[in-house]
């Protein structure tokens, strides 16, 4: 009985392990044809290049019409951290009004809250970029960030929702009767209890925002405000001429960021989701 069960643990693991392989496969052939010269890397099926090389590399990272890749980690960069602080900040405090303020049709308020994440992207584009427009906001980093700091992401403000409803209300009425205010509630008390919701925050925001292309190709067009997802399809030319292999090589580069995030956070993340979820 025991060694049908260690025999049937053992096939499980190695199935995973298999699964795991062929699901990091795209991701292994990218880095490896990054390093190998443009002729072999649609000849070459092996992962392990015949021939090194680091000029692909060294030709990216110089970017086109004088602007460096640098500049467009720089720009991608700042947009995510201060995506990450609006919605930390604003989703947070949202979250805190829904779960522990009583205030005039919050329940209908809430509600409203929870359809527009049933609301594809795509339905709110045209009418966000004529307002955008006409703010003049094209070309510039603000119809990017801006919404994150008016708490637009109901998906975190529903996650943080339901890790308030799980902490006692019996810490935030010890805290009013030793002469606490709302504030002191939400600064001293709440944000620390958060700290796995927020920490997933982050690491969603983060992650959506490096990865976003849609959004910075409706509303960027000039070159030195290029992020790295709009850089990497600048390589790229639909004629067939592509440079394949310096487009392969930013776009390893450009899971560095993302991979590194979830990495030393990956405690946190696991522990948000799964607490939010239980409570």
């Amino acid at each position: 009985m025991v060694k049908a069960i260690a025999n049937s643990n053992l096939l499980r693991h190695l199935f995973i392990i298999v699964l795991g392989i062929l699901m990091l496969y795209p991701v292994l052939w990218l880095v490896s044809s990054s390093f190998k010269p443009n002729q072999l890397i649609f000849s070459e099926p092996g992962l392990w290049p015949k021939e090194w090389t680091f000029n692909n590399y060294v030709k990216g990272w110089a970017g086109f019409q004088g602007i460096s890749f640098g500049q467009f980690f720089l720009n991608s960069a700042m947009i995510s951290i201060l995506c990450v602080l609006g919605n930390i900040i604003t989703c947070s405090l949202a979250a805190f009004a829904f779960a522990r303020l009583k205030f005039k049709l919050s329940k209908l308020w809430f509600a409203l809250m929870i359809v527009t994440i049933m609301l594809p992207y795509h339905v709110t584009l045209i009418p966000q970029y004529i307002i955008f427009s006409e703010l003049n906001w094209l070309n510039t980093y603000y119809p990017l960030i801006v919404p994150k700091w008016l708490a637009t992401d109901s998906f975190f403000i529903l996650l943080m929702v339901q890790f308030i409803r799980g902490i006692p209300r019996e810490l935030d009425e010890s805290a009013i009767i030793d002469g606490c205010n709302l504030r002191s509630i939400y600064v001293r008390i709440m944000l620390p209890l958060l700290l796995p919701a927020l920490i997933t925050t982050a690491i969603f925001t983060f992650i959506w925002t490096w990865d976003d292309f849609f959004s910075q190709m409706i509303y960027i067009s000039k070159i030195d405000l290029f992020t790295v997802q709009l850089g990497v399809r600048a390589l790229f030319d639909p004629s067939g001429s592509s440079d394949w292999g310096a487009l392969l090589a930013m776009s390893a580069l450009s899971l560095i960021p993302i991979s590194l995030i979830f990495m030393f956070f990956q405690k946190y993340f696991l522990e948000g989701i799964a607490t939010t979820g239980f409570k």
